[in-house]
């Protein structure tokens, strides 16, 4: 690993056992905070164990913890309830409080991002095209995953779930939020494709030039 790269990595995961202390001080109920927060010690624990055969870029990897970070403060309040959302909610005049579409547009961005990143650099699609469409459907089969999670744990907690579901009454919560997550995959690969290219390039150079020297 580079020794940049190497020192953003400690600051990220800093940032990350700060975020996750604030986060399990007093949260809204632990049996919710616990579902929240589950994913992101899941993801770090998959960090860590595959860490010495691959290491991501420094965005990607900045990118992850900003996805923890919501997670952790969705768990903090619950989803329904974040402070600033109330707060959009009533000065606006609207129906719900929508702290949960943050999430699950960053549901869709980030792992698109993630697929992208692990699909170039191990080869396994090169095309774009192709790479726009699995790395699309990668992000719709994670949303797809994460209800059909909620809805298990719905079922086998009964009303304790309720605040893990975050619906707000909305019979069409589901399907938004896998909407939501389709509209953040698209957004990060519209928007950010060629500036990730440059930076896998840059990082893959840099790697070469290293082992060389």
């Amino acid at each position: 690993m580079l020794p940049e790269q190497k020192h953003a990595l400690i600051l990220l995961l800093c940032g990350f056992a700060v975020a996750l202390a604030w986060s399990a001080a007093h949260p809204h109920d632990y049996f919710t905070w616990s579902l929240e927060v589950f994913p992101a010690l899941l993801v770090l624990a998959a960090l860590a164990i595959t860490y010495r055969r691959f290491q991501f870029t420094t965005f990607v990897y900045t990118l992850i913890l900003v996805h923890a970070c919501i997670l952790f403060v969705g768990g903090h309040y619950t989803y329904a309830e974040v402070p600033l959302f109330n707060w959009i909610r009533d000065h606006f005049h609207l129906a719900r409080n929508d702290y949960d579409r943050v999430g699950h547009f960053a549901q869709g961005f980030v792992p698109a991002l993630v697929a992208r990143e692990v699909l170039l650099r191990q080869r396994i699609v090169l095309r774009r095209g192709w790479l726009f469409f699995i790395v699309l459907s990668i992000c719709l089969a994670v949303s797809a995953a994460y209800e059909l999670l909620e809805w298990r744990i719905a079922v086998a907690s009964g009303s304790a779930a309720d605040a893990f579901l975050g619906t707000q009454g909305d019979p069409w919560d589901t399907q938004e939020d896998m909407a939501t997550a389709v509209a953040g995959a698209l957004t990060a690969l519209l928007l950010f494709s060629r500036w990730h290219d440059r930076l896998i390039g840059r990082m893959e150079n840099k790697a070469v030039a290293e082992a060389k020297g």
